[in-house]
Parts: structure tokens; C-alpha cells; sequence
């Protein structure tokens, strides 16, 4: 593993920005959607309650209010939902 240098990736970055703002560089974006409803993915991906709650790092509890809409999931969970219903093959590897 080679070390980085802090230092030197913020300097980097800084010269980024300015670039960008003088109109020398552009930025790349990308436009993350809401993942499906997790109920959805679930079902998709063929796994149980607990299963499910057991690969995303939350209770079944938690599943259940998500999928009853009692809770949205928020921050990593939508992203772990967004990997789960885009690349399914990855999310399941780690069962």
C-alpha cells in the first residue's frame, strides 16, 4: 500500500477549483437517483427480513418500518440500497 500525500491531493484539489471557476476546466457530475423501495430490492435480490438486514447492517426491525413506511431509509443505507439494486451481484457477494 503506498502512502499518500495529503498534502499534496488538497493542493491538487484547490487548483481544481480554480480552474474550474476561471473557466479552464470542467467538473464531471453525476446525478444519483433514489434508490427503489427496499421492499422491491428485497424481493429481487430473493432474500429474507433478516437476511436483508443482516447484509445492509441494520435490524429487522428496521427493514420491517422501512418496507411498512414508517422509516425512509437515510445516508449509507440509500446508498447500500442504491449498490443492492444496481449491481446485485456485488451486494450479494458479501452474504
Amino acid at each position: 500500500m503506498s502512502k499518500r500525500n495529503i498534502g499534496a491531493e488538497i493542493l491538487s484539489g484547490i487548483r481544481e477549483i480554480k480552474a474550474y471557476k476561471n473557466g479552464k476546466a470542467s467538473l464531471r457530475l453525476t446525478k444519483l437517483t433514489r434508490p427503489a423501495p427496499p421492499q422491491k430490492i428485497r424481493a429481487r435480490l430473493q432474500l429474507s427480513q433478516m437476511a436483508f438486514a443482516g447484509l445492509m447492517g441494520v435490524s429487522v426491525r428496521t427493514v420491517q418500518d422501512w418496507e411498512q413506511k414508517r422509516r425512509k431509509p437515510s445516508g449509507p443505507a440509500v446508498a447500500l440500497l442504491r449498490i443492492a439494486q444496481q449491481h446485485p451481484d456485488v451486494f450479494l457477494r458479501l452474504a
